[in-house]
């Protein structure tokens, strides 16, 4: 028994480390997709309800057949010449597709994306589709908040049929003036028509006891700038701690007072002050006690 168990840590340790091998030796991706003449993206651009067109290239470096099969989604609707094509070895096909645009696609930019699947790996290839017609740079800041710990939220939405690029400044004042005041900065957003985006704005040092009032500048290319406020009061533990004790004490000060108060109050009045006594007084009241 002890000789048969004798080299089998030694074989297991081997096959582990050729499994792992085996796994950091594994070749790239033997099959890619992307726009035809190696574009970065699909970029169609029409009239709404046009069909428009363009080409993706699928590329089987393997050594066997391949079967991709072809999706996509967005804004548009897609169709492919073939949704699933097989791709001989070592070969590159292009495969045409089209775009409809919908009739009451708005005017401007709009995103989709291409699918092509095989063996369990998804590629997806981005379509980036712009619609003629009046453009219209417009958005809204909303639901503006802040919170304790000057943690400043915000809602970005895209009114508009165009992508933004948006910026924004922010400036708070306190009771004693400016607390806050960053300049006009791009924000790494980049907003979709009729997307909703909401961002933190942190506040590292916000006062400690101040009533802040917190304005918000955003402005974007082509668009109108837009404005938000929002307010907050800032109470840390060491101040309210002492505004309790400072209360507390004043309290004990009117209670005493108002004890004092009625002390005087039920106090029996003085009396009249007694006579003081002459040496003629007291001489008179001796001879009269001598007659007596």
């Amino acid at each position: 028994m002890r000789g048969a168990w004798a080299g089998r840590p030694a074989r297991v340790l081997a096959a582990v480390a050729a499994l792992l091998g085996a796994v950091a030796a594994a070749p790239p991706p033997d099959w890619t997709a992307a726009p035809a003449e190696a574009r970065p993206y699909v970029y169609v651009e029409g009239e709404a309800g046009s069909v428009l067109r363009d080409t993706l290239s699928l590329t089987n470096e393997g050594t066997a057949p391949l079967t991709v099969r072809l999706s996509g989604r967005g804004a548009a609707s897609f169709a492919f010449a073939a949704p699933a094509l097989t791709v001989p070895a070592r070969t590159r096909a292009d495969v045409p597709f089209a775009v409809t645009v919908a009739a009451d696609t708005s005017p401007g930019d709009h995103r989709g994306v291409v699918l092509a699947e095989s063996g369990g790996r998804l590629v997806r290839v981005p379509v980036h589709l712009r619609v003629n017609g009046p453009s219209l740079a417009a958005f809204t800041v909303e639901d503006v908040r802040l919170d304790d710990a000057g943690t400043l939220r915000y809602t970005l939405v895209n009114r508009g049929n165009t992508v933004l690029a948006p910026r924004l400044a922010v400036r708070a004042q306190g009771f004693l003036g400016t607390v806050l005041d960053r300049p006009s900065r791009a924000l790494p957003v980049s907003l979709r028509p009729g997307e909703r985006l909401t961002r933190t704005e942190p506040w590292p040092d916000p006062p400690t006891l101040d009533s802040v009032t917190v304005d918000l500048r955003a402005t974007a290319p082509g668009a109108a700038p837009v404005t938000a406020r929002a307010s907050a009061v800032f109470v840390s533990a060491v101040p309210a701690v002492t505004g309790v004790l400072l209360a507390a004490a004043a309290a004990a000060v009117a209670t005493a007072a108002r004890a004092r108060a009625v002390r005087r109050r039920r106090a029996p009045p003085p009396g009249p002050a007694p006579e003081e006594r002459t040496d003629e007084s007291r001489s008179a009241e001796a001879t009269a006690g001598e007659k007596r």
